[in-house]
Formats: structure tokens, C-alpha cells, sequence
């Protein structure tokens, strides 16, 4: 909950913004319990005060973000804020044992930020165990005053964040995977704002409604907040014109289906132009492979204002689970301004040639059923998670904690994307890290590989953007695939789909001192070891290093 003095200034600032001149945002995030009720059962989840999905943070361009997060639950909790860049803040980047240790029951973390460069929308949630699932919501970055979007200037906004439900507890959930070492559960519903809609095990389900007002343009502001899946989202009778995916600009181009992988953003304008009626909105799973996936469709309602309550509702087609060309279309259409304003500034040199392969594999493990388990890896290498933090043991020189020799390409070269299944299925285990000098240019091939399962991948890197310069299908041909490399308006990202059985291949400066995930966004998966961290030397002067850790940081 705000302290209502502070809640008072953020609103006014942002409805007003002549009248309060401030560049410091302050929070306060308590997490706590809250029994809810879906699917026509009720259970305890966690929260932060008590929302699901969680308080909006609000800020502009360039300002300071303050955030209290006290700790009520029995559960140790991290909060990491999904794409923010985090210039020489590591401290508060938030994953659980990669740059600091848990919050532990009844203790507080001062997060302490600024949105350097940044504007658009992104996303805050959990970052330890699967938390996440209900310990989530949307981080609006308005522009600086007096800064125009590059864009008509919409009417209204609204913040629609997509989700999963487990009837069961999360926490358990993945608690019998880890034990049984088998996949855990899906879920069992898709949500729009927290809500699955009516559905056929509980037809009386609420469901989110956006109304809306003919001739009105509203910039709709569309997070993936889900575990496990890469959702598809549509309004009927309706085009949306995508403006900006992870708090970046694109060039603006019209869809009647957006695509978002977990934790990646895109924001979009529509246009009320139907003068009355009830349209219904849907967000459903894409899976084009073998893997078990929740296929219940999330339902809400676009609804005009003066429609008689009894007006049927506008129905729309679902897209098939397995629509792989809608997915590629809409990863093609994207683009960065690339504007005079809003350059992309994409690396154009290389220091750092770097191919890492995606996939799981098939551990022994004694106590598991049928005495193995489900893994996963980047290039063979399964992660181990550390019981203090990577951040902590680089910056105090401590031994033991982890090694910096992460392979920056596969061990043993194969055929990544053959059908064909490999006699050896086992993976190494390692805390490894990959270590960059300051300032350095990387390039990076994330390759699937088919083995056990091809999947989609959503990658997310922590403390940068980066620029996706090309993707394919199939191994990933270093001759023939970077000649048709875009390196003049590449979108601009934090988190990118890595489509089944092919490569993404991304750019980015690593101009930020500190220790940064990089992983899989399926929890899935990152539960399975599909993860690693680059540690970014520091560079000339304190302007380009790693500043002291705050003295609240929490202790393991």
C-alpha cells in the first residue's frame, strides 16, 4: 500500500505534471498472504499488498525508484524488475542468489533504481522458486515531461497482464517435480488481470472487461506475466498497431494477434470504432511441439459503453496451439524506430563470438522416479544454484562460489536440430560464469537443440538490451546466416523467443559492470538448470564500476 502522502504526489505528477516536480518515486511492496478464489475454489497465494497481479509502478524517464519490500510470508522472496537496465544497480536486480540473497521472513530490502534511457512497458515479479506465478505486475515508464510518444497520443491506457492459475499451490507443485524428477503439472486456466473467465470446470469464473468509449483511442500495454507459456492475444473485430515491445520503440505496424513470450512486453494502440457491443478478448497457449501444455483459453470482454447487458458476445477465431507462421510473422514485423531520437544503436564489431546451445536432458538421480531426472542446459552445462550470491563472491574476490569458465561454445559440436535421439543424455553440472571486459561487443547464436523435444525458447538477459540482428530454423550456418543479419533497425529486447528447432542470434554492448542471468523464461526450465551468468568487468573509474553493496542487503 502507498504511504498517502507519496501516493498523492506520484498521482499528481503524472496527471499534472507542471504541478509537482519530482524525480524520486517511493513503494512500498509488503507480501503477504491472500486467500483467492478461481476456478470455484479458494486458496492462500502470495502477494504484494494483497493484489493480484500486484500495485503498478509508475515512473517516467530518468527517474528514481525506491522500493520497500517487507517480507510476511513464510516463503524467502526476491523482487526482480523484468528489463530494467540496472546501470551500475546490480544490488537490486533481484535474483535469488545471482546478485543477492533472499528476503528472508520478517525482513525488508530497499530496492534503490533509476530508469536510465528507458520508456514503455515493462514488468516486476518474483524471482525464486515459482514464486512468480502470483508475485507479479507492470512497471509503466512514461516519458520524460514535455517528451511526445512517437505515436498519436492515445486517449486512455490500460494495463492487461496475462497470466496462469494453479488450482494447487505453486510452491508445491514444483516441489513434487523437483522430488520425483519428473515435468510438474500445467496449469489450469489462463488469466486476463488475474482472471480466467468462464470456463468449463467453472462456468461462473469472473473475467476482466475493458470498456471503452467509440472513438476513443486506447494504448493497451500487454504483459506475459505467465510461468510456462508463450501466449497468444486477441480482441475480436478488432486490429491492434504495435508501438513498443520491452520498453522500446518499434516501427508501428497493425496485427489482429500479438505474441508474447513470458516476461516480454508489447504495447498497443486500438481504436474503439464499432459504436456498441460486447467484443470477447482471448489470450491462448502456442506450442508447436511434443510438450504438454494447458490449452485452456483466457477470456475476457471488450465491452462499449451504453451496450444492453443481454448483447450477445462478439466471438473471435482462436489461434491453433501449433501456429509456428503466425509466431514467425509477428517476430518479423517487429523493427526498431531507429529514428533520430530514437536510434539503434547496434554493434557493428564483435569481441565476443558466442553460440549456445538450448535444450534438457536426463539425469540419474537415486531418489528420483525410475531413478532419473529432467533436466536442461545451455551448452551441456546444467546450472547449479549457489547457496550465497554470485554478485557478493565476485565483488569480495570469494572462492568457491563459482568458476568463470562457462563455455562460449558447445563442447562437442553435433547435429543440434536432428530428430534422431543422442545415446547420452546426461548433462555436466556447474556454477560457471562467462567473463566480459567492460565495454566489450557480444554476439550470441541461442540454438535449440531436438534433443529428447525441440521446444521454443524465451531467453531473457538481465542488466541489458540487446538486438536481435537474425533467427532461423534449423542449425544455425555461420557463412550463410550472418550475411542476411539486420543490423540497421533490429528490434530491441530484453527477453526473445528462440523458435523450435532453429536460432536467434542477438547483439548487445556490455557496457554495465556486475553479474547478469541469462536463462530461459519457462520456469520450467530454469527449475531444470537451463541458465548461466555473464560477469561483466568493471572499467576506468568509478563511473564504470561496481559501487559497494548497500548496507541492507539481505544475508543467507
Amino acid at each position: 500500500m502507498f504511504i498517502p502522502w507519496v501516493q498523492m504526489l506520484l498521482f499528481l505528477s503524472l496527471l499534472f505534471p507542471a504541478w509537482v516536480e519530482s524525480d524520486i518515486r517511493h513503494y512500498n511492496f509488503t507480501v503477504v498472504l491472500k486467500n483467492t478464489t478461481r476456478l470455484c475454489s479458494t486458496k492462500p497465494i502470495v502477494t504484494v499488498n494483497g493484489k493480484f497481479p500486484g500495485p503498478t509502478l509508475y515512473a517516467r524517464e530518468d527517474d528514481n525508484v525506491l522500493v520497500n519490500v517487507v517480507n510476511h510470508v513464510k516463503h524467502n522472496v526476491t523482487i526482480h524488475w523484468h528489463g530494467v537496465r540496472q546501470l551500475r544497480t546490480g544490488w537490486y536486480d533481484g535474483p535469488a542468489y545471482i546478485t543477492q540473497c533472499p528476503i528472508q521472513p520478517g525482513q525488508n530490502y530497499l530496492y534503490n533504481f533509476t530508469l536510465t534511457g528507458q520508456r514503455g512497458t515493462l514488468l516486476w515479479h518474483a524471482h525464486i522458486s515459482w514464486l512468480r506465478s502470483t508475485v507479479h505486475g507492470a512497471i509503466v515508464i512514461l516519458p520524460k515531461k514535455g517528451v511526445p510518444y512517437p505515436f498519436p497520443k492515445p486517449d486512455k491506457q490500460e494495463i492487461i497482464i496475462l497470466g496462469e492459475w494453479w488450482k494447487e499451490d505453486t510452491e508445491a507443485v514444483v516441489k513434487e517435480a523437483t522430488e520425483t524428477g519428473l515435468a510438474p503439472n500445467v496449469s489450469d486456466a489462463h488469466t486476463i488481470n488475474g482472471y480466467p473467465g468462464p470456463v468449463s470446470i467453472c462456468s461462473s469464473e469472473g473475467a476482466y472487461t475493458l470498456h471503452v468509449e467509440n472513438h476513443k483511442t486506447y494504448l493497451l500495454r500487454v504483459i506475459n506475466a505467465a510461468l510456462n507459456d508463450e501466449l497468444f492475444f486477441k480482441i475480436a473485430g478488432h486490429d491492434l498497431t504495435v508501438v513498443e515491445v520491452d520498453a522500446a520503440y518499434v516501427k508501428p505496424f497493425k496485427t489482429d494477434t500479438l505474441f508474447l513470450g513470458p516476461g516480454q512486453t508489447t504495447t498497443a494502440l486500438l481504436t474503439a470504432d464499432r459504436g456498441i457491443g460486447k467484443y470477447l478478448i482471448a489470450t491462448s497457449p502456442f506450442m508447436d511441439t511434443v510438450v504438454t501444455v494447458d490449452t485452456v483459453t483466457g477470456m475476457g470482454y471488450l465491452r462499449y459503453n451504453h451496450t444492453h447487458p443481454l448483447f450477445p458476445t462478439i466471438m473471435t477465431s482462436i489461434p491453433p496451439v501449433n501456429a509456428t507462421s503466425l509466431t514467425s510473422v509477428f517476430a518479423e514485423s517487429l523493427r526498431s524506430l531507429n529514428s533520430k531520437e530514437y536510434p539503434a544503436k547496434v554493434p557493428l564489431t564483435v569481441d565476443h563470438s558466442l553460440l549456445f546451445t538450448f535444450g534438457v536432458g536426463i539425469n540419474p538421480c537415486a531418489t528420483c522416479f525410475n531413478g532419473s531426472r529432467a533436466v536442461a542446459a545451455i551448452n551441456n552445462v546444467t546450472f547449479d544454484m549457489p547457496t550465497t550470491a554470485i554478485l557478493e563472491a565476485h565483488y569480495y574476490g570469494t572462492k568457491g562460489v563459482f568458476t568463470d569458465d562457462f563455455p562460449g561454445k558447445p563442447l562437442i559440436p553435433f547435429d543440434y536440430t536432428r530428430t534422431t535421439t543422442p545415446s547420452n543424455l546426461q548433462t555436466m553440472n556447474g556454477t560457471r560464469v562467462y567473463r566480459l571486459a567492460y565495454n566489450s561487443t557480444v554476439e550470441l547464436v541461442i540454438q535449440g537443440n531436438s534433443i529428447l523435444a525441440p521446444e521454443s525458447h524465451p531467453a531473457h538477459l538481465h542488466g541489458f538490451n540487446f538486438f536481435a540482428v537474425g533467427r532461423g530454423l534449423g542449425n544455425y550456418n555461420p557463412e550463410k546466416d550472418r550475411k542476411k543479419f539486420n543490423l540497421v533497425d533490429p528490434v530491441e529486447r530484453n527477453t526473445i523467443s528462440v523458435p523450435t528447432a532453429g536460432w536467434t542470434a542477438i547483439r548487445f554492448r556490455a557496457d554495465n559492470p556486475g553479474v547478469w542471468f541469462f536463462h530461459c523464461h519457462l520456469e520450467v526450465h530454469t527449475t531444470w538448470g537451463l541458465k548461466m551468468a555473464f560477469l561483466v568487468e568493471n572499467g576506468e573509474g568509478p563511473n564504470e564500476s561496481l559501487p559497494p553493496p548497500p548496507s541492507d542487503l539481505p544475508q543467507c
